[in-house]
């Protein structure tokens, strides 16, 4: 359990990353985050909505729910590494916001956020490890988007919080 209590040299880890994007490339194609999230929503959805979904033309031209999509298993794989890595560091801390000012400007930070994965069709961590790395031109703006998005973000933060 020491590896988990010291911070990994930022090369190393990145060597780790690109091995492993490189492998995963060659085995599966292209990896986004975005798609197995989207499918565990239109599972969930489908799950409340039953046949209603089909009304929904995302749900029946761009993504039809299916329960065999490989992307959610590496998307809940991903989720319990990270916690599994929390815990183990004993880094892990459930915090809930103090004020409703702060729950508004997450969902409303949430929104914005799935709508952009929507009109990139990406994710935040393949545009970083796995468009980028490619010089991929939509890598790169997305990153510019996620950037600037980030930065209005903390300056709207900062002002509600009267700093």
């Amino acid at each position: 359990m020491e590896f988990f209590k010291k911070t990994l040299d930022p090369n190393i880890a990145l060597a780790i990353i690109a091995f492993f994007d490189i492998f995963l490339f060659l085995i599966v194609g292209a990896w986004t985050v975005g798609g197995g999230e989207t499918m565990m929503t239109g599972l969930i959805a489908k799950f409340f909505m039953g046949d209603a979904i089909n009304n929904i033309p995302f749900w029946q031209l761009v993504f039809k729910p299916d329960a065999g999509y490989w992307k959610i298993y590496i998307s809940l794989g991903m989720l319990f590494g990270a916690i599994v890595g929390a815990v183990a560091s004993k880094e892990f801390f459930i915090r809930f916001p103090r004020r409703l000012s702060e729950w508004v400007m997450i969902t409303i930070g949430g929104l914005l956020m799935g709508i952009g994965i929507r009109l990139a069709f990406v994710c935040n961590v393949s545009t970083f490890f796995g468009l980028t790395p490619q010089l991929n031109l939509g890598g790169y703006l997305a990153i510019s988007g996620i950037i600037a998005g980030a930065w209005v973000g903390s300056l709207i933060y900062k002002k509600s919080l009267g700093m």
